[in-house]
């Protein structure tokens, strides 16, 4: 700021004294003092502040040096000087004292000051009305704005007389005349100058000034305005994002902000997340805001039907070992009343919840207990209802546990730059020993389910830890319980759970600590239990009001009698519907809110509940419904002003519609004109103008003219447009024509949209013969002709467009003369579909009228359709019909013809977004539609199941037919051969019409039902017939099967069978026949037959009714016909199986089949003769075919190759084998439909093994069939008389011929005397002669060669004359033997 030399100084010390003046008006409070006369009273810590500042003042050194003395005179006695000692009421004098001096002082400087400022006050009043040079007060201040914006230089002055004020650009005065209009707006009021600048261009990029003067000087001011230019992502993107706070990156909030694009990321968002959400972005006209409101959903139940998820945990009243939970209650409480909560805590920073109740509690409002001091919590809660328990709440933040009052006991005095002195409570109550009990005991919440207390600790508390019992007592009763001895409470704080009802309680408080238990303290005033916590009301008279095309307004009255609530949630629902949605699941504080997210032009109502303590209330009264469409409000500003003809005295203008309408219909315009020899705005005309062409007359030919507009609709007048541009009044004359206008883009698709303009009003020197549209992509400057050959028509379809790309077009007439100016361009159209565009629906109503429809949902309630056919105009009123309905209109045409074909388009009037679209109405469609339309007119019932016929279980015939669901005025007549049937016992008719159903049942259906049968139905205008002929083979299937199942039915009435008499092959090869009687009583009897002869070896069982005749290896004598007959007083009835020829076959296939899959794999065993390969089956029958391959090549018996089969095996014996018999062998079983193959490898070390083994067996065989053996002949016992000669033969074999000895009890008999031997040949004899007593004995031979040895045994016993043997069987032989064996 400049200013002349000899105000310089002058002014430097006005702006410090006004500076000054400043300071003291915003810095000076009026406080209240105590004079020294006034009586003082002191508390403790004031005395100890004041000790501590007598402490810390300056000594005076008199008093230094008797202090000395008297410290000197002490320590001679022997003792020591102590500050608090004996001296105390010394120290006390002068702590008073010094409090009185310090407020007389305090006093008297507020005198002084008071004083001065009252006297700077007045001489600067005075100064003021005096003349003075100007100065300034405020100067002007650099500025900084985007092009387009409008921007305000102020400054403030001081001066008188008022001075004189000039403002310059770049040192060149600004002269607003000069200036376009509306550039420059110069004000002075009350010494406030300002110079504003509207839509700044880079031009206006300059250093500013103002100069003031009057008689007594002059001054100056200066600043610089630097305009800058949008360069969009070039220049950076800045953004801040709000939620009524500015928010920060967070560990679950995430901002990103790149090129154009700002997001806010909640990576786990709970429901205290939402609420409303602003963004706060720069652009070319300042700062703009976007609010969206983030609704958070319950995740789904675990439980159906459970409530939602409280809200807002926080901790209260938090003390050493217990504090106050409180939350929100739910939104959703699942379709059943909250029965309560259960609160979890766990230790910060771990996952291991604890329960903290064990009822659920009935209120939003819980003391918890039992906490560790020190220790940091946190806390969710757990809504509960009848259906099952909600997700946990959002934990709360951590809270750690501590002793409140520890601060109030702590004293902190600083001094000497920085130091400090603490002095403790506990220090100065040290003589405190056994405590005092505790005062002020009073219950400060009173719960349905909790009683909490409070009490004041004893004051003096001592230094010793502090615990607390509580005592209860009914009142009336002189009895005290202690209620918490297992539990002390170490804070002032305690809560008492499950008191009786209705009861009336009082309570006292003991403290403890090491030294022992205080008195009890005074007895609470009376307190009664169990009072139930109310809900409170729901709020009233809720209203609502439209906002924007999704949102509403709601209002309503605050809660009376000074009721706070803790919020209120809101829930709506649409006009038709019973289901209620919630709108917010975090309560709104306010009484007013905006329900965004609606669907556009659909109707809702609305109720709000209070959230309290005590949970949700009752809904309010219902909202009256409400359809969701934006709210009235005045319309922008016109814009795109252009000149459509010229004369000399006379302008047509032109302009486009303002871009909000503000959801009413545009009932006209005001214009004004400005003429750029003038100042001043002059108005055009007094009425609205209802188009957007006027023609301005009574102008200065050879002028320049500017004009501005305001739209007017049943809200008002809307804002003021910016001034057109400069327009000269002179008269046209050139021969081509002037330029189209008005050029609107309709139908915008993704990649095509509907170009409409109005002609010129301007034709030149001939008619219009065409137009030329151009197009060219926003922000670019090439612009592209579309159509080589001029359209006649004013308006054009555009295709090929760019999904996602911005456009922008113009159209130019031509006549003979050429081709005129453009247009004035299009509003910039991106190519693609909006969401939720509906289209015209063509179709057939339930009258049969062909119509095409177009809904609208976000149309206001002026708007109107505005139908045309072909482009052209409306269609004709003639051949159409129009209806409107709320958001839908309707064309229906009334004489559908060739004549109706082409394409229909409409338009939605009056909204702010463009709503249109069109339908092409072609030849095949019209076909359709009028084929449509000839079944509506002339409808027939439809046919779902022609006619049916059952026979029923006993023997009647159901016919049966079912068409469409009908009406309960249908009507049905039954025809049978041209007679009209009527329901009776033998012919029943059953007519349901709720289900389309049609029946006829016959009871005994015979010759005389033979014919043709005929259902014609009726219902409204809807008809149909169906017929159905019961002739020839038809009849006679039906009648053949009618008289089966009624002889069935019949049969049934005493013992049947249910389930035939059936085979089935076991896994152990066995053949089991079963079947399965019912209807049985106990003289029921049954019979196995085979071959009509009595079949032994079957079962019943009477309880179940099944029977079984097992055959465990069946042949081919089992083949014939089995039949098993069930019998009783009631009747017979048999069932019959027959296993010949085919039937038997099936069943051995069967067998083999099984006998195959349990075949072993291939075995070899070596033989003496050979080596065996073979399989174990279970079964094994001729039926089953084997074949044998060796090599892949099959085997036939032969020599050494021998095949057989025993019952359970199936073998191959190789005899004498040698090398060629190594390799692979197969055996193929085969059960008469698949083949088994089984196979195993004789080669290698399995070959050598077996041959080895072979060999070793069959001289194993040889020398066994050469080996030395007794034959025959010996007896094993032989009995004789003695005197007898005794004559023992036996046979002997080997080869060679082997070594005979004879032992008699195991010692070698020598042969002589009596004893001899014979041998001839194989007979070896030894014979006794004369026997005795000696000879009795055990004898036996022995043979031996050299392959081996055998021994034959006999037992001689020799007994006397006349002497019997017991226990023998006798039997005389020649020579007297008795030969004898055991028994």
């Amino acid at each position: 700021m400049g200013t002349r030399t000899f105000f310089h100084q002058r002014e430097e010390e006005q702006k410090e004294e006004r500076q000054h003046s400043l300071q003291m008006t915003s810095t000076t409070r009026k406080k209240k003092f105590k004079t020294s006369e006034q009586e003082e009273t002191f508390s403790p810590s004031e005395l100890s502040i004041a000790a501590a500042l007598a402490l810390t003042s300056e000594i005076p050194l008199d008093y230094k040096i008797r202090r000395e003395a008297d410290i000197l005179e002490l320590e001679q006695r022997g003792q020591k000087r102590i500050r608090f000692g004996n001296d105390m009421e010394k120290l006390e004098k002068e702590v008073i004292w010094n409090c009185r001096l310090l407020r007389v002082r305090a006093d008297r400087k507020a005198l002084r000051r008071k004083a001065a400022e009252k006297a700077r006050m007045e001489k600067e009043y005075i100064e003021l009305r005096s003349g003075r040079a100007p100065m300034f007060w405020i100067p002007l201040r650099v500025h900084a704005v985007w092009e387009r914006m409008e921007v305000t230089l102020a400054c403030t002055v001081l001066a008188s007389p008022p001075p004189q004020v000039t403002w310059y650009k770049n040192g060149v005065r600004i002269d607003p005349r000069l200036a376009p209009a509306g550039k420059y707006k110069i004000k002075n009021k009350f010494g406030m100058l300002t110079l504003c600048i509207s839509r700044c261009s880079m031009e206006d990029s300059a250093e500013y000034s103002v100069e003031i003067k009057n008689q007594y000087g002059e001054a100056y001011s200066f600043a610089t305005v630097l305009v800058r230019k949008y360069y969009g992502t070039e220049s950076g993107f800045d953004s801040e994002i709000y939620r009524r706070e500015l928010l920060q990156n967070s560990e679950g909030r995430e901002l990103k902000y790149q090129d154009r694009e700002a997001s806010l990321t909640v990576a786990c968002a709970h429901k205290e997340d939402e609420g409303f959400y602003t963004i706060h972005v720069p652009s070319l006209d300042g700062y703009k805001e976007q609010t969206t409101y983030v609704f958070v959903r319950d995740a789904a139940a675990e439980t159906a039907g459970a409530p939602g998820s409280p809200l807002n945990v926080k901790c209260h009243d938090v003390h050493k070992d217990c504090l106050t939970l409180s939350w929100v209650a739910p939104s959703d409480h699942g379709g059943s009343p909250v029965l309560g909560y259960h609160i979890e805590r766990c230790v910060a920073g771990s996952e291991d919840w604890v329960p903290c109740n064990e009822k659920p509690v009935k209120t939003c409002r819980h003391p918890v207990l039992g906490l560790t001091e020190g220790q940091t919590y946190q806390f969710r809660v757990k809504a509960v209802n009848k259906q099952g328990v909600s997700h946990p709440s959002k934990p709360s933040d951590p809270v750690t546990t501590y002793d409140p009052s520890k601060d109030k006991r702590v004293t902190v005095i600083q001094y000497d730059e920085g130091r400090t002195i603490e002095i403790l409570k506990d220090d100065l109550e040290g003589h405190i020993k056994v405590p005092l009990p505790p005062t002020n005991v009073h219950a400060s919440e009173v719960r349905e389910d909790y009683v909490a207390l409070a009490w004041d600790e004893p004051d003096p508390r001592g230094k010793e830890p502090l615990q607390y019992y509580v005592e209860k007592s009914l009142v009336g009763s002189n009895s005290w319980q202690m209620v918490n001895l297992d539990m002390p409470a170490n804070a002032p704080r305690f809560a008492l759970f499950d008191l009786g009802k209705g009861k009336s309680y009082c309570f006292r408080v003991r403290s403890v600590n090491k030294y022992g238990l205080s008195e009890p303290s005074l007895p609470s005033e009376p307190v009664t239990a169990g009072a139930k916590l109310a809900p409170l009301p729901p709020p009233s008279q809720v209203l609502a009001f439209r906002d924007t095309k999704t949102s509403v307004v709601l209002q309503w009255d605050k809660l009376k009698d000074g009721l706070e609530p803790l919020g209120y949630y809101i829930y709506c629902r649409e006009t038709g519907t019973e289901e209620w949605q919630t709108v917010n699941n975090k309560p709104v504080t306010c009484n007013e809110f905006t329900v965004p997210g609606l669907q556009p032009g659909k109707e809702y109502v609305f109720c709000v509940k209070s959230v309290s303590e005590a949970g949700l209330s009752e809904s309010s009264p219902e909202t009256d419904p409400i359809v969701v469409r934006p709210a009235i409000a005045c319309p922008s500003a016109p814009r795109g002003f252009v000149l459509l003809h010229c004369g000399k005295t006379n302008m047509t203008i032109a302009w486009k519609p303002p871009k909000r309408k503000g959801g009413a219909k545009i009932l006209g315009y005001f214009l004004d004109q400005h003429d750029t020899a003038e100042l001043d705005w002059h108005e055009v005309n007094i009425q609205p103008i209802p188009q957007r062409v006027y023609t301005v007359s009574n102008l200065e030919e050879g002028h320049l003219y500017q004009f501005r507009a305001s739209a007017v609709n049943m809200a008002g007048v809307g804002e003021v447009s910016e001034p057109s541009d400069l327009f000269k009044c002179e008269e046209w004359t050139m021969r081509e024509p002037g330029p189209p206008y008005d050029v609107q883009c309709f139908e915008v698709r993704d990649s095509s949209l509907q170009l409409r303009w109005e002609a010129p009003l301007y034709t030149g020197a001939s008619p219009v013969t065409g137009y030329y549209v151009d197009m060219c992509e926003a922000g670019a400057e090439d612009w592209k002709q579309l159509n080589k050959q001029p359209t006649a028509t004013t308006h054009m379809k555009v295709s090929d467009l760019e999904t996602g790309k911005c456009y922008i077009f113009r159209v130019r007439a031509q006549n003979k003369a050429g081709i005129g100016p453009p247009s004035l361009p299009s509003d910039p159209v991106v190519a693609k579909t909006k969401p939720g565009t509906n289209e015209i629906e063509l179709g057939v109503d339930e009258e049969g009228f062909i119509y095409l429809a177009f809904e609208a949902p976000e149309k206001n309630d002026s708007s109107e359709f505005i139908w045309t056919k072909d482009y052209e105009g409306p269609p004709d009123a003639d051949r159409v019909q129009m209806e409107e309905k709320g958001n839908k209109s309707k064309l229906i045409l009334k004489e559908p013809s060739e004549k109706d074909l082409g394409t229909y388009s409409v338009e939605v009037t009056d909204v702010d977004d463009e709503i249109s679209a069109s339908r092409t109405l072609t030849k095949e469609d019209l076909d359709k539609l009028l084929k449509r339309s000839h079944e509506i007119r002339n409808p027939l019932i439809k046919l779902i199941s022609g006619w049916n016929i059952d026979v029923l279980e006993k023997g009647e015939v159901r016919l049966w037919l079912e068409v469409e669901k009908l009406s309960p005025n249908a009507e049905l007549r039954l025809i049978f051969n041209d007679k009209e049937l009527t329901s009776t016992p033998t012919h029943k008719i059953n007519f349901v019409k709720g289900k389309g159903l049609v029946e006829l049942i016959i009871q005994n259906f015979c010759d005389d039902d033979k014919g043709l049968y005929t259902a014609q139905l009726q219902d409204g205008k809807a008809k149909n017939q169906f017929t159905l002929v019961l002739l020839d083979e038809c009849f006679d299937r039906v009648a053949e099967e009618a008289d089966a199942k009624r002889r069935q039915w019949k049969k049934k009435q005493g013992p049947h069978f249910i389930e035939n008499l059936k085979w089935k092959v076991t896994e152990s090869c066995e053949v089991l026949l079963t079947c399965k009687a019912a209807n049985l009583s106990k003289d029921t009897s049954f019979q196995w037959l085979f071959n009509r002869k009595a079949r032994a070896g079957g079962t019943f069982d009477p309880q179940t009714g099944i029977g079984t005749l097992r055959i465990k290896k069946i042949t081919k004598a089992d083949e014939g016909q089995y039949k098993a007959v069930v019998s009783d007083d009631r009747g017979e009835d048999y069932t019959q199986l027959d296993l010949t020829k085919g039937a038997f076959e099936d069943l051995l296939k069967e067998l083999c089949r099984i006998s195959a899959l349990s075949a072993t794999p291939l075995k070899i065993q070596p033989t003496a003769e050979g080596i065996k390969i073979y399989t174990d089956v279970k079964y094994y029958t001729d039926y089953m075919k084997t074949t044998w391959y060796h090599k892949e090549k099959q085997l036939e018996s032969r020599d050494r190759l021998k095949a057989g089969s025993t019952m359970n095996q199936v073998w191959l014996h190789i005899l004498d084998p040698t090398d060629a018999d190594k390799g692979k062998y197969t055996l193929e079983l085969f059960d008469g439909n698949n083949s088994h193959k089984l196979s195993t490898d004789l080669s290698g070390q399995a070959f050598e093994d077996a041959l080895a083994e072979h060999k070793r067996l069959k001289e194993a065989a040889i020398a066994e069939k050469r080996r030395a053996r007794v034959v025959q002949g010996l007896p094993d016992v032989a009995t004789i008389m003695e005197d007898k000669t005794l004559c023992l033969t036996c046979c002997v074999s080997g080869d060679p011929y082997p070594e005979i000895t004879w032992f008699k009890n195991e010692k070698v008999i020598v042969f002589k005397d009596r004893y001899k031997m014979d041998v001839k040949g194989t007979v070896v004899t030894i014979t006794i002669e004369k026997v005795c007593n000696e000879d009795t004995g055990k004898y036996s031979i022995y043979v031996k060669n050299k392959y081996g040895s055998e021994t034959g045994q006999v037992t001689i016993s020799v007994y006397k004359h006349g002497e019997i043997p017991i226990g023998m069987e006798e039997k005389e032989i020649t020579g007297g033997v008795v030969m004898k064996k055991p028994k």
